[in-house]
């Protein structure tokens, strides 16, 4: 079964590539600045490296360039955020920050549900530490 010429090959390129991506994790990342439970977790003054990071990862997730694996190799994600304290509290402050993001994007119903889905599904993967009263203590930050 052949794709029509006019149909988009992947996901990246149906809901408009880079820019659209992009646009999403600066909007989510706009919301991380000013966070009180996620922004301690980033120890770089500018979250402009992170922010990048994150859009390569999506980018190549979704199906665009494969430039975060390129850099970075494979993403391995539990373990790049195994020494990050990632509470229940963390995962919600960070879903509400990516649901802020996806809402302000030009995404049809059914590719908001898909990238929604994802991003609720990787948010409950990451998280690694149980809600306690210094979630923070004892754990690094993010970088």
């Amino acid at each position: 079964m052949s794709t029509p010429a006019d149909s988009p090959a992947t996901f990246y390129d149906a809901i408009g590539g880079s820019p659209t991506i992009r646009g999403i994790v600066k909007r989510f990342y706009e919301g991380v600045a000013t966070d009180e439970v996620l922004r301690p977790l980033y120890p770089e003054e500018d979250l402009g490296p992170a922010e990048n990071r994150f859009a390569m990862f999506l980018e190549q997730y979704w199906g665009g360039p494969t430039t975060y694996s390129d850099q970075r190799g494979h993403p391995r994600l539990r373990m790049r955020h195994a020494p990050f304290a990632v509470t229940t509290t963390a995962r919600d402050h960070w879903l509400h920050h990516f649901r802020a993001a996806l809402d302000e994007a030009d995404l049809t119903p059914e590719q908001d549900q898909q990238f929604w889905e994802y991003v609720t599904h990787a948010a409950q993967f990451m998280v690694n530490t149980l809600d306690g009263p210094d979630p923070a203590a004892g754990r690094t930050q993010l970088g």
